[in-house]
């Protein structure tokens, strides 16, 4: 026969613990210290990046000031360009002009006259045409330094001139002033043995001056 009033069964004891709590204050505790890193690193990255910026904006602004905005191109003579070294030049002298004796025509004697020099002449040339030498001739006209076709016109001395009259041919023409007809023909640029009343012979000295 059961006992009337039965026996309670074994019944575990109910256990107080602390953990529950002590983990819920360690969550709390490591989830204000990531909050409290979190601002920290804000905090600072913000200030790191005013900082920066502060920068980059005042040194716009000094560059601004500085060159002012102008959409107008930049001139040539402003763009800087790297400088180099000027190559050293050697000093070269420039070789001197001979200076051509001046000879006067009263040292020769005779008569003056105007060449004006043609196509294909030079000194040499008019030279041997009036039987003077070339030297002679250059310092005649010491300040010419070079001749120039239709353009130069050179002092020439000459024995003298001669008009021709009745009966005079180039033969007693030269025969009278004592120089060859050959020497007369050069000197009036003729190629054949004529002449016309009225013209203007050149007498050319009968030795080389």
């Amino acid at each position: 026969m059961e006992d009337e009033f039965p026996k309670k069964r074994n019944i575990r004891p109910t256990e107080k613990s602390n953990l529950p709590i002590v983990t819920l204050l360690v969550l709390v505790l490591l989830v204000l210290a990531m909050l409290y890193v979190g601002y920290e690193y804000i905090s600072d990255s913000s200030s790191s990046s005013e900082e920066l910026t502060s920068v980059v904006v005042d040194s716009t602004l000094e560059e601004t000031a500085a060159e002012p905005i102008s959409d107008e191109p930049v001139p040539e003579e402003e763009v800087p360009e790297k400088t180099k070294p000027e190559p050293v030049k050697e000093k070269t002298e420039e070789p001197k002009k001979e200076e051509k004796p001046s000879i006067s025509a009263s040292s020769i004697g005779g008569e003056q006259i105007t060449h004006s020099v043609q196509s294909g002449e030079t000194f040499s040339s008019i030279a041997s045409r009036y039987n003077l030498k070339t030297e002679t001739l250059q310092g005649l006209n010491s300040s010419v330094s070079d001749v120039k076709a239709g353009v130069t016109k050179l002092k020439i001395q000459v024995k003298g001139t001669h008009t021709v009259g009745p009966g005079d041919v180039l033969r007693v023409v030269a025969s009278k002033y004592g120089v060859t007809k050959e020497a007369l023909m050069k000197a009036n640029g003729k190629t054949r043995d004529f002449s016309e009343r009225g013209e203007k012979l050149i007498i050319p000295f009968p030795d080389k001056k």
